[in-house]
Formats: structure tokens, C-alpha cells, sequence
């Protein structure tokens, strides 16, 4: 995994606000952002959500309650939040938060035409996993 690039912004301080469901991330810069937890969600960087390459994605749906269990540091370059629904496999570069704070106002544009599209609703259940255990109704 590349590191982070000489200059970049790094977080001075990260506050997890379960209530408003959202992590604030004061960066080296000045920029302070909101990062709500469903976006963060959302545009997991994991492979389960971005998939394994361009056109992989996989569109999540029925996050906009979903809350942080945990939230560990990983060395000194990134955080790998636990969420409520149990995904824990997303790794968030100190980049890459900073992308998802920056970026916010696009990336839920792109994330509400991704909805239409795909023609589901942001709060759908996810489809479950083919192959899984539990039965299917």
C-alpha cells in the first residue's frame, strides 16, 4: 500500500459523534470535515464495496442508519472503522479521508445517480449474499 505523499495533510485530531452519526477529522491544513458515517460506508475503499477493479463496485444500500462499533488506528497512515452492520474490511488512508471530506458533496451526487440507475432505493436492504447460510424466504 502506497504511503502518504511528502506535504499531505495529515489528521491532527479525530472525533468519533455517534449521535449525529458522523467523524469530525481536523487536518494538519486547517480543512475540518464531517465525514457522515454512511458515506464513509458507502465508498468503503474495502474490496467487498469498491470491488477489484473499474466497473466492480458494488452498490450499497440501506446504510444511512449505520454507526461506528469501533474505530482502530492502523500504523500511523490510516483508521479501520468496525460498522454496525459488521463490515470491517475497509482500511481509510489519511488521503482518503481526506478525499471523502473534501469530495462530499459530489460523491453524494454520484452515489444518489448510482441509486437511480441501478433503480433502488437508498434505503433497500442489501440483496443477500448468493451462497449464504441463512435460508432465503
Amino acid at each position: 500500500m502506497a504511503g502518504l505523499q511528502n506535504g499531505a495533510p495529515t489528521p491532527q485530531d479525530i472525533t468519533v459523534h455517534a449521535q449525529s452519526r458522523v467523524l469530525e477529522v481536523s487536518f494538519s491544513d486547517g480543512a475540518v470535515f464531517c465525514i457522515p458515517f454512511e458515506l464513509m460506508r458507502v465508498y468503503s475503499p474495502s474490496a467487498e464495496v469498491a470491488g477489484h477493479g473499474p466497473g466492480q463496485e458494488v452498490l450499497q444500500t440501506g446504510k444511512r442508519e449505520v454507526t461506528l462499533s469501533a474505530l482502530e488506528p492502523v500504523g500511523n497512515y490510516a483508521v479501520q472503522p468496525t460498522f454496525s452492520d459488521g463490515h470491517d474490511s475497509g482500511i481509510y488512508a489519511w488521503d482518503y479521508l481526506y478525499f471523502l471530506g473534501s469530495q462530499q458533496a459530489q460523491l453524494w451526487a454520484d452515489y444518489e445517480r448510482r441509486l437511480k440507475e441501478a433503480g433502488v432505493d437508498r434505503d433497500a436492504p442489501m440483496p443477500e449474499k448468493v451462497g449464504s447460510s441463512c435460508g432465503h424466504h
